[in-house]
């Protein structure tokens, strides 16, 4: 989907710091990735010690991250294929 710049795309896992909220991830999820795109500031995957060779994106490993920030994706899997991708962009005038 995103070609030649996909691993210049950092990819995060917020779960890994904050647990299972069930009914709550979407939504802590979602108000992470405005503080993302606010802050420009990339939350860390925590616990990330061993890469899998065959995984090849910037998974932001152990450490936060600062990058212009214009667009985040927040992917919500849940329980029953319950779904949902939500985009969230910067403002711009």
């Amino acid at each position: 989907m995103f070609g030649d710049e996909a691993g210049d795309i950092h990819v995060s896992s917020t779960k890994s710091t904050t647990g299972h909220k069930l009914g709550a991830a979407g939504a802590v999820e979602f108000i992470i990735c405005t503080h993302v795109v606010r802050e420009c500031t990339i939350p860390p995957t925590i616990n990330y010690e061993t890469p899998d060779p065959g995984l090849d994106l910037n998974y932001t490993p152990n450490k936060s991250a600062k990058r212009d920030v214009r667009v985040a994706l927040s992917n919500s899997f849940g329980f029953g294929g319950h779904n949902v991708t939500l985009a969230i962009r910067r403002f711009e005038e």
